[in-house]
């Protein structure tokens, strides 16, 4: 069966929609990672995780909401068990984990960020192994070993910007990660069942109520009143670095399959470095690049273990 599906892949008739499947994976790494650019654009305007936030999912959740009612008029309505069941994974995947995400990036570099929440595959394993008694086998270990000694070699290195702060906000991407990784555990049967695109659309939905609600609750409606660039940055968020990267991933994984979409998608954390050097002035060493091998590396050998 494999070596049948290898010839398809190569021939001259698929070889377009399979490049352009990759061209598409590749843009929605790209564009999902963008958004530590951004936020630590927005951040120079004096604006907090709340705020910042809050604008993303504001510009964002008019296409989930059009998404959601569409799929509502068009499908079977949902049990109350999955109802329940997608709002705790939307509370879980997209709020804490953005809210977390973006509460660490005050402090710590776009590059290590994008490491930390890269090792999201790591988590799933870790978690199948404690929680659901799945053994982790000899390669799965070593391509562990290989993430995280590319994580302590960029954290140890970064850590000489103020060790505090530094820790913090790396344990606070650790959190988010981790978060993501409990989402996409709850939602593997869940999209079977009911399609990845509804799904996304109502836990964003979820998301985004989440995000507003937390932020008239926490700070004074006159917080909405912004200098224009914090708007425009808010709507590159929302659109380019939100809603895009997730209906781009959609399309390529339904091209190309999952597993090559996601081997498309560590091109994010290489350009999330070239970005941050190029657009925030943080430097690239030799140790960064390093260690973002060694992560990209481990992630790797976990994809071709899957």
């Amino acid at each position: 069966m494999n070596k049948s599906v290898t010839s398809i892949s190569v021939a001259p008739a698929t070889r377009p929609a399979t490049v352009a499947g990759l061209a598409i994976a590749i843009g929605g790494a790209v564009l999902f990672s963008t958004k530590a650019i951004v936020a630590k654009l927005l951040y120079r305007y004096h604006i907090d995780a709340v705020t910042l936030i809050a604008f993303r999912m504001l510009f964002s959740l008019p296409v989930f909401a059009g998404v959601a009612i569409w799929k509502m008029r068009t499908e079977a309505p949902l049990s109350p068990a999955d109802r329940w069941r997608l709002a705790g994974l939307g509370l879980v995947g997209y709020y804490l984990s953005s809210y977390l995400d973006f509460l660490g990036l005050q402090t710590i570099t776009v590059g290590l960020e994008r490491l930390i929440l890269f090792l999201t595959p790591t988590f799933v394993l870790i978690i199948t192994a404690l929680f659901l008694k799945r053994r982790i086998s000899r390669p799965e270990w070593a391509a562990l070993a290989l993430s995280y000694c590319g994580i302590v070699l960029v954290f140890a290195h970064d850590l000489r910007g103020g060790a505090g702060s530094i820790a913090t906000g790396s344990l606070l991407v650790l959190g988010a990660a981790v978060s993501y990784a409990i989402y996409l555990l709850g939602t593997g049967e869940m999209v079977r069942r009911i399609g990845s695109l509804r799904l996304v659309a109502y836990a964003m939905c979820v998301s985004s109520a989440a995000c507003l609600l937390q932020f008239f609750i926490l700070r004074p409606v006159g917080m909405l009143v912004q200098p224009l660039p914090v708007y425009g940055l808010s709507l590159v968020n929302g659109v380019f670095c939100t809603i895009f990267p997730v209906f781009m991933t959609m399309v390529a994984v339904q091209r190309i399959g999952a597993a090559s979409a996601s081997q498309a998608g560590m091109i994010g954390p290489v350009s999330t470095l070239f970005l941050g050097w190029a657009l925030l002035g943080e430097p690239i060493t030799a140790v960064q690049l390093g260690g973002t091998g060694l992560v990209l590396a481990g992630i790797y050998m976990l994809s071709l273990k899957k």
